[in-house]
C-alpha cells in the first residue's frame, strides 16, 4: 500500500514502462527537504498506527528550521542565486507575529501569577502550535518543489480509498471505537484522541461520525478540504482524480458541516479571485452585481434560510459552539482585555465540559492571549492575503496558496488552528512556497511537465 517513490505502483503510473520510468524520476524527491516532505505525508497512516502524528508534525517544522539555518550559514557570494535562501516580507510578518503570540503568553501567565511550570509547560504548547504557523511557511522558501506536495497528498487520499471498506464497516462488525492508545502519549500533548487508534466516533449527539487519523470529525474535514484543493492541482490525471475523490470522502465520512460548505464555495471563491485581472471576469462580476442588486431582499431571505437551517441541522452542537464564544467574550472583555488569560480553562456543564475558547480561533486567541495575539493574527492573514491575491492573477501555485489561505481563515470560525497544524502542515509549507519570490522566476505551467496519458506512451 505504502511504497518508495522509487518503485511506486498506484494508480497513475501503470501506463507503460517507459512513461512511468518517466515519471517516477521526474517525482523522486531530490534532497532533505524533498524527502523529509514526501516521506512524512505519504507514511501518514503509519504514523498515525504508532500514534505518532502529532510529535511528527511538530518536530518536522524545527527540523526544516534547522536545516533553513544551516543552508543560510554556508551560503556566500559564490551560492548560485537559485540556491539562496529568500525570506519575503509576508513570511517575516508571520515569524513576528509570532513571537508575540509567545509575548502575550508570557504576560498572560504573569498577570495570573500562573507559575513558572506551567509558563514552560505553555511555552512548549506554542512551539508546537503558533510556532508552526510560521515555521511551515518559511519552510516553504526552501528549494523544494510543490509538486511534491500535490503528489505525496493525492497517495494519502489513495491509502483512505483503500482503508475506507475497513472504517465504514468497523460499526456493524462491532469493533471497538478505539482501538488503543500508543504509549507516545507520554510525550505529552493536548489528550488521548491525538494518540489513540481509533476506527469511528460517537459524539455526544449520539451521532456515528469518522475521524481515520484525525483526533475528532470536523478536524478530518478540514484536513479533507485542504487536500483536495491540493490535489486540484495534480498534472496526473488519475493522481488528480484519486486525490480528489478520496479527499472529498474525507469530507463526508466526517459529516462535518463546515467542510461541506468549503468544498463548493473555496473553489469558485479562488477561481474567481485568480482572475479578477481578466476583463471577462470583472464584467461577469459587475453583470452579477446588477442581476443581484435586483434580486437583493430574496438573496437575504435565502441566506437566512440557509443559515438557520445550517445550525439546526445539529442543535446540541451549535448551542455548545454558542455558549463557549459568548463565556469567552464575557471573561475576555471583563478580565483579560490585553494579553487573556494565558491558558485555556474547563468549562461548565452547559458547555459539556469542553474549554472555553475552544472551537473558534478568535475567541480563543481572546480569551489566552487578548487583543494582543488576536491581532498577532489578524495581521498576517490578511497580509498574506492581499500578496496572494495579487501572485495569483499569474500564478497557479499562488491561487493553491490563496485556496488554503481561504480555507484556514473560514475554519478559524469552527476550529482552533494552532492545535491542528500538526495535520495541515503540507498545506502551510505550500502557503509558504507561493509567497515565495523564487516561485515568480519560473512559469508554474512549465515547472512540472504535464504527463498525461497521451505523453505516457
Amino acid at each position: 500500500m505504502i511504497s518508495d517513490v522509487s518503485s511506486e505502483a498506484g494508480p497513475a503510473d501503470n501506463i507503460g514502462s517507459t512513461g512511468s520510468r518517466r515519471l517516477t524520476d521526474e517525482l523522486r524527491p531530490n534532497n532533505f527537504p524533498e524527502r523529509v516532505v514526501w516521506y512524512s505525508i505519504t507514511l501518514t497512516y503509519a504514523f498515525f498506527l504508532l500514534g505518532g502524528l502529532y510529535i511528527l508534525g511538530s518536530a518536522i517544522a524545527w527540523i526544516l528550521l534547522a536545516y533553513l539555518l544551516v543552508k543560510c550559514w554556508i551560503q556566500n557570494e559564490e551560492t548560485l542565486a537559485e540556491e539562496r535562501i529568500k525570506i519575503p516580507f509576508a513570511i517575516w510578518i508571520w515569524i513576528v507575529s509570532m513571537l508575540v503570540m509567545e509575548i502575550a503568553l508570557v504576560m498572560g501567565h504573569l498577570d495570573f501569577d500562573l507559575g513558572n511550570k506551567l509558563l514552560i509547560k505553555s511555552s512548549i504548547g506554542w512551539a508546537k502550535g503558533w510556532a508552526v504557523l510560521a515555521l511551515y511557511p518559511l519552510a516553504g522558501c526552501l528549494e523544494s518543489r510543490p509538486h511534491i506536495i500535490y503528489r505525496a497528498t493525492c497517495k494519502v487520499c489513495w491509502h483512505t480509498l483503500l482503508l475506507s471498506p475497513i472504517y465504514l464497516l468497523a460499526p456493524t462488525l462491532k469493533l471497538p471505537e478505539v482501538l488503543y492508545v500508543s504509549p507516545l502519549r507520554m510525550v505529552g500533548g493536548p489528550g488521548d484522541s491525538f494518540f489513540d487508534v481509533s476506527l469511528y466516533s460517537i459524539n455526544y449527539e449520539g451521532e456515528m461520525r469518522w475521524r481515520l487519523f484525525a483526533p475528532w470529525a470536523p478536524a478530518l474535514g478540514m484536513v479533507g478540504v485542504l487536500y483536495l484543493m491540493l490535489a486540484l492541482q495534480e498534472k496526473n490525471p488519475r493522481w488528480r482524480w484519486t486525490g480528489i475523490i478520496g479527499a472529498l470522502l474525507m469530507c463526508y465520512i466526517s459529516k462535518s458541516r463546515l467542510a461541506q460548505v468549503c468544498v463548493v464555495v473555496i473553489p469558485a471563491l479562488v477561481f474567481l479571485m485568480g482572475r479578477l485581472s481578466r476583463p471577462a471576469v470583472m464584467i461577469g462580476i459587475g453583470f452579477g452585481s446588477f442581476l443581484s442588486s435586483l434580486t437583493a431582499s430574496r438573496l437575504v431571505q435565502a441566506f437566512n434560510d440557509f443559515w438557520e437551517g445550517f445550525k439546526s441541522s445539529r442543535e446540541d452542537s451549535t448551542r455548545v459552539r454558542l455558549a463557549l464564544k459568548e463565556i469567552a467574550d464575557y471573561r475576555w472583555r471583563t478580565e483579560a482585555f490585553w494579553w487573556g488569560h494565558g491558558i485555556v480553562e474547563q468549562g461548565p456543564h452547559l458547555v459539556e465540559f469542553m474549554p472555553i475558547g475552544s472551537h473558534h480561533t478568535w475567541y480563543g486567541l481572546l480569551f489566552t492571549k487578548g487583543i494582543v495575539g488576536f491581532y498577532a493574527l489578524v495581521i498576517p492573514m490578511f497580509s498574506s492575503f492581499i500578496i496572494l491575491l495579487i501572485k495569483s492573477q499569474y500564478s497557479t501555485v499562488s491561487r493553491a496558496g490563496l485556496a488554503v489561505l481561504c480555507i484556514l481563515f473560514l475554519y478559524t470560525f469552527g476550529e482552533n488552528l494552532e492545535i491542528l497544524a500538526y495535520l495541515y502542515w503540507p498545506a502551510l509549507i505550500l502557503m509558504g512556497s507561493a509567497l515565495s519570490p523564487a516561485r515568480d522566476s519560473t512559469p508554474d505551467n512549465k515547472a512540472v511537465p504535464n504527463y498525461s496519458a497521451s505523453h505516457l506512451t
